[in-house]
């Protein structure tokens, strides 16, 4: 299995257009830029699948050799897009793929149902291309091509703020809002999951992350109270539906096996930047550290 992370940031990326804060100012000063949370993913290096559509995804697609066009040609070996929210910096990339000569979407039922009334991206990409729309849901395993297996997680019901007055009860208390995927390739061998949004360590979390070689964590923020001393916000982490990393930290220290990696940080979150020597310790002692923007791994 292949794994290409193109991006590493919450909403906004790093440094964040209108922003100056400590964390965004050191960006701008080291050129320690992060684009919007997105992968990609083959188990046979050879048919790709987008993890999430960031507003960053043109440069990020020419970033990632693994999915240019073959010479000559109009076609690339991305195959879909797999959504793990309908959060604008999940999917306002979307339209950008209005090239293709065809796309296919995976998303969990009110993610879809948003994504074609409150934020009409599947309506709009269907006046310019082929889309097949796919509802995923836990337990339920979604067969790709090149012998991709994703199995979705239901982490959480926060919705994006423009779907809060969505009409429908069917939409109310859901925890298929915000998805994580355990992917595997068609052998077993590689398993690897994903999971940028986590409102709490739940059951279902756990076992995925039992026995997986790699996980790819929400780590938007590094603790839970960073908005309040960072920003005087009163909203924390939790508030927010993220686990902070110094809540999730004790939970991967009972998973030796994977290698941890967080994703989707806040342009607050002072792991942006290398930490002091107890957060790096402490991250140690937990297998993890910090994704950067175009890692490659293999499996």
């Amino acid at each position: 299995m292949k794994i290409r992370i193109l991006g590493t940031a919450a909403g906004g990326g790093l440094p964040q257009w209108n922003c100056d804060c400590p964390g965004c100012a050191t960006a701008r000063r080291t050129g320690a830029h992060r684009t919007q949370d997105c992968l990609a993913v083959s188990a046979d290096g050879e048919a790709w699948y987008l993890v999430n559509a960031s507003p960053d995804l043109r440069g990020q697609l020419l970033a990632a050799p693994e999915l240019a066009p073959a010479p000559g040609t109009r076609d690339t070996p991305l195959r879909g897009v797999l959504l793990t929210s309908a959060e604008l910096d999940h999917t306002l990339g979307l339209p950008l793929l209005r090239e293709a000569a065809e796309l296919t979407v995976h998303a969990a039922l009110p993610v879809r149902h948003t994504l074609h009334t409150a934020f009409p991206a599947g309506p709009l990409l269907a006046s310019y291309t082929k889309v097949h729309w796919h509802t995923v849901a836990e337990g339920r395993t979604v067969e790709l091509d090149g012998g991709l297996r994703a199995e979705p997680i239901a982490l959480g019901g926060k919705r994006p703020r423009y779907a809060t007055d969505l009409p429908g009860e069917q939409w109310q208390d859901r925890t298929d809002w915000v998805t994580g995927y355990r992917f595997t390739d068609a052998a077993g061998s590689a398993r690897m999951v994903y999971a940028p949004g986590v409102a709490a360590w739940t059951p279902a979390l756990d076992r995925a992350v039992d026995g997986a070689d790699l996980v790819i964590l929400d780590g938007t923020f590094a603790t839970d109270d960073e908005l309040t001393d960072r920003t005087g916000g009163a909203r924390t982490s939790r508030d927010m539906g993220h686990l902070a990393i110094h809540d999730s930290l004790p939970h991967l220290a009972r998973h030796r096996g994977p290698r941890h990696l967080y994703t989707h940080l806040d342009n607050t979150n002072p792991l942006n930047h290398p930490p002091g020597p107890a957060t790096a310790r402490a991250l140690a002692e937990a297998g993890a550290a910090v994704a950067t923007d175009g890692m490659l791994i293999e499996l």
